[in-house]
């Protein structure tokens, strides 16, 4: 039995990976994997994801010098589930949060209507990680 890669998107086959710091076990992110960025992941000890937004593979922190060590992969008894546990220096996008990809959804502003979950307004949403640096000055005005 292997990992199933189940969900299909643009053509991928993928599985989805949850990210967890190794020490505080505080969920960073939730991604997904294809088997490709599984093996990198495996080989380079660095979190690869595949986007399914820009459709290609990509080093979480590459861009901020900030990787994703892995410490540790756990997969769920399904086979269809990966924890990543990771260690991670510093903020890791552009917009300067030690993960700018998990925000918290604010069920105070959710109705009951499922419809309201299709189309969250950005009031629904809140980023849970503090701000570690000020992305203009570390990537300068845009």
């Amino acid at each position: 039995m292997g990992i199933n890669f189940k969900i299909e998107k643009n053509g991928q086959k993928l599985v989805t990976a949850v990210v967890q710091d190794h020490k505080t076990l505080e969920i960073l992110m939730v991604a997904f994997m294809n088997k490709e960025a599984l093996q990198k992941t495996i080989e380079t000890k660095n979190a690869h994801y595949w986007s399914t937004s820009r459709n290609k593979l990509w080093l979480k922190g590459e861009s901020s010098g900030n990787l994703q060590n892995v410490k540790n992969i756990y997969i769920d008894c399904d086979m269809d589930a990966i924890v990543l546990k990771i260690e991670q220096k510093g903020a890791a996008c552009h917009e300067g949060y030690y993960s700018c990809f998990f925000r918290e959804l604010n069920m105070d502003k959710i109705n009951d209507n499922i419809t309201d979950l299709e189309k969250l307004e950005n009031d629904s949403l809140k980023l849970i990680s503090k701000r570690l640096f000020n992305p203009d000055e570390m990537y300068g005005k845009k």
